[in-house]
């Protein structure tokens, strides 16, 4: 049984959080240049109680993904310290 150990755990999962936060930033950045873009042109009358625009839902979706990723991250970091306080405590020991 392969262990893996705290530390290389938490840096893997800091790296996944920091890997979603690029994505939801991406993926915002894209939404406000698509919605400056679509501004610009001329729009047809809608009522927009017929359907929620799409876009809104993305970037809330985003907004949700870049939350979690900070609690992840902030998971993680104290993974990591959790581990340096062991390693340390552990070599504080004398035998």
């Amino acid at each position: 049984m392969n262990i893996q150990s705290p530390f290389s755990a938490g840096l893997q999962g800091y790296q996944r959080a920091a890997d979603s936060v690029t994505d939801a930033s991406l993926n915002i950045s894209r939404a406000n240049v698509n919605t400056l873009a679509n501004e610009s042109q001329a729009r047809p009358e809608v009522n927009p109680d017929q359907f929620v625009d799409a876009s809104k839902k993305t970037m809330t979706d985003n907004l949700v993904q870049l939350k979690e990723a900070e609690s992840q991250a902030q998971a993680n970091v104290k993974t990591i310290k959790t581990a340096d306080d062991m390693l340390g405590t552990l070599i504080d020991i004398r035998v």
